[in-house]
């Protein structure tokens, strides 16, 4: 059911989330937790993952940007399930490795829904979106969409850090224990979706775009193949059935022609041989 690939997709979103989440962590609770340091450091972490894992698995390790890239069409239904889970266990395993070097527990900052925070990262989170899904419909290299996504978070997290922590990956808040559906949630998966799919209903090749949305049909029906298969073997049956008849037809045909020649060659002698008695 599940292949090495899939296994190791799952393992690269849950260690790269882990990543950030740790990063951003430690440079957020400590005394230089400015929302430049913080946007540097969750920038530098996301370079560094992404060209470790993006060959993988896309490198998404934010539940925001997967479900963003679900609604674009560009990843199947149980996969992007299975990233999301393992992206909120990565930033929980992160707040307990976390916790464990400091020897302390932390407090909830999420606070309570405003409007302003839930602006502010949905903002973030649509100029977050708008550079991966650049990095993906440009099909960039390892090294550009891992600079390009750095980047790209860098500059949202500053974004959205006037009005908000700067989170803009809810795996990222579950760990930093700021999960409130209302604002460190939602704005991230609104401002995701709304980055991503403008961008490819704007800037993208339109053939990208096609080739994107037949993932969803090629996974709707993987079934198909086993079906596919067999009806080809079938089909290649018939041919090689229909190719032995033919070659015994040509057989049976050389063979009638030589017992016809033989046959000739024998009357012909007869009437020579009749001749001389005479």
């Amino acid at each position: 059911m599940f292949g090495r690939q899939k296994i190791a997709a799952l393992v690269a979103e849950f260690l790269g989330t882990g990543v950030l989440t740790l990063v951003l962590l430690s440079v957020q609770r400590s005394q230089i937790g400015v929302p430049f340091f913080v946007a540097s450091a969750a920038g530098l972490a996301v370079v560094l993952v992404t060209f470790a894992f993006a060959a993988v698995s896309g490198a998404h390790f934010n539940p925001a940007l997967t479900i963003g890239m679900w609604t674009a069409r560009k990843i199947g239904t149980i996969k992007a399930i299975g990233f999301i889970a393992f992206q909120l266990l990565g930033g929980y395993a992160a707040y307990l490795l976390y916790t464990y070097f400091v020897n302390n527990k932390l407090d909830s900052i999420g606070g309570h829904f405003t409007s302003r925070i839930l602006v502010a990262e949905a903002v973030g989170a649509v100029i977050l979106g708008f550079g991966y899904a650049a990095a993906v419909y440009q099909r960039f290299t390892v090294g550009a969409q891992a600079a390009v996504s750095g980047l790209s978070y860098l500059l949202a997290i500053v974004a959205a850090s006037s009005a908000s922590i700067g989170l803009i990956n809810p795996a990222v808040a579950f760990g930093a224990q700021a999960w409130v559906w209302g604002t460190y949630v939602l704005g991230p998966i609104l401002g995701a979706v709304i980055g991503i799919n403008l961008y490819g209903l704007l800037f993208a090749d339109r053939e990208v775009v096609l080739a994107g949305d037949a993932i969803s049909v090629a996974s709707s029906s993987a079934a198909v193949p086993a079906t596919t298969t067999s009806d080809a073997a079938v089909a290649t049956r018939k041919p090689r059935a229909t190719t032995a008849r033919a070659t015994r037809a040509r057989t049976t045909t050389k063979s009638a022609t030589a017992t016809k020649t033989t046959t000739r060659r024998s009357t012909a002698k007869k009437p020579a041989a009749n001749r001389r008695k005479k």
